[in-house]
């Protein structure tokens, strides 16, 4: 490999790929990356026309990048957009991929936790957090479901409710986790409304638009979270609140009552409160019943014990809580917001700095060991 060619290669072919109109940062990464494939290729290959070798696969690795740069900033605009109201867009192939990897060979939870990875793009952590189970637990699930999919062919796609659950998790991975994906979920449970007529469907967009409706609202200008309670209510979208509520009673009517609609009628009832103190809870609490009755979920029992705690006080929000697995993701923050309502500022404070340690994001972790400080401040006052 003759290294001093490559040295004196390098400035024509920048110069070249700059006149064509590429960027120089860019350019000079096209070429970085040209020389290390010249570097692997050339002992065995040595082309005939050094330079215009180089031009040829400089010029194509800039194109590669500014094509994926592109394509990546498409995306990110999309995600930023405001899901508009209305009927859906001419839908595109994604949400035929989610129905082919909710495959029948698969159980129910094997094809979400593949369909999340392979086509939501969460990584395996996060798949576990939604899940509750070890990252190496999901794994091998994940492993198992592509070994059974690789022998089947995918002409039988997977049912709806498998399809709405994935939607779901990965609506709540993008509001709330690392990856925005919020934006993306609402689009093509759209476009599965349009398609199936059935109000679980419905009560699913419901529940997404209704808390779509308070993203703006849930972070200060500095990053932090800010609690349900302390939102400015005047930067809710009203639009997709009342986009949310009229889809919402449209599926209860139906009388076919699932556990989107629940939820869906529990935000809407968040959304209803002109005040976080006009919050309707006793009515919480009974959705929070219904809503245990049909999916028996230890989470949806841990959000009901906060709502029993706002509705018949904070001794009766700790006794929910103490029939719960204290191991239950944010159940140590739960029992802090209690002890605190409760008056018991020491014991909130210290659970409050065991939760931050706990905490699956960096901004619930920093909100945690605020609230921890607080207390711990105004104790010692």
């Amino acid at each position: 490999m003759d290294e001093a060619l490559l040295r004196s290669l390098t400035p024509s072919v920048l110069a070249v790929l700059v006149r064509r109109g590429a960027d120089f940062a860019a350019a000079e990464d096209a070429v970085q990356e040209a020389l290390l494939e010249a570097v692997r290729v050339w002992p065995a290959d040595p082309p005939r026309d050094a330079k215009g070798w180089l031009v040829t696969v400089a010029w194509r690795r800039f194109l590669d990048a500014a094509r994926a740069d592109s394509a990546r900033r498409r995306r990110e605009d999309r995600v930023e957009e405001e899901p508009p109201p209305g009927p859906a867009p001419s839908a595109d192939d994604t949400l035929q991929l989610y129905f082919l990897c909710a495959h029948p060979s698969l159980t129910p939870s094997s094809a979400v936790a593949l369909t999340l990875r392979a086509v939501g793009g969460l990584t395996t952590r996060q798949i576990a957090q939604a899940y509750l189970v070890p990252e190496a637990t999901m794994a091998q699930r994940i492993s198992r479901a592509k070994r059974t999919v690789s022998k089947v062919r995918f002409d039988q796609p997977g049912d709806v409710a498998t399809v709405l659950r994935v939607l779901y998790l990965v609506f709540n991975e993008g509001y709330s986790g690392d990856v925005d994906l919020a934006a993306e979920a609402i689009r093509l449970t759209r476009q599965l409304a349009a398609r199936v007529d059935h109000p679980e469907v419905a009560g699913l967009l419901a529940l997404m638009l209704l808390h779509h409706a308070r993203r703006a609202a849930r972070t200060a200008p500095d990053g932090s979270l800010v609690p349900l309670a302390e939102q400015d209510r005047s930067r809710w979208d009203t639009g997709a609140i009342t986009e949310g509520v009229g889809i919402l009673q449209a599926a209860l009517a139906r009388d076919r009552l699932g556990e989107f609609q629940a939820q869906a009628a529990i935000a809407a009832l968040h959304a209803d409160a002109p005040t976080a103190e006009e919050t309707d809870w006793v009515q919480i609490v009974e959705w929070y019943d219904e809503l245990a009755a049909l999916t028996d979920s230890p989470v949806v029992r841990l959000n009901r014990a906060v709502a029993v705690g706002e509705a018949d006080g904070p001794r009766a929000g700790l006794a929910a809580l103490a029939a719960l697995d204290d191991s239950l993701p944010r159940h140590t923050a739960v029992a802090a917001h209690l002890h605190e309502r409760d008056g018991d500022f020491a014991t909130a404070a210290r659970l409050y700095a065991e939760a931050a340690r706990k905490a699956p994001s960096v901004a619930e972790r920093d909100h945690l060991t605020l609230q921890a400080a607080r207390l711990n401040t105004h104790r010692g006052h």
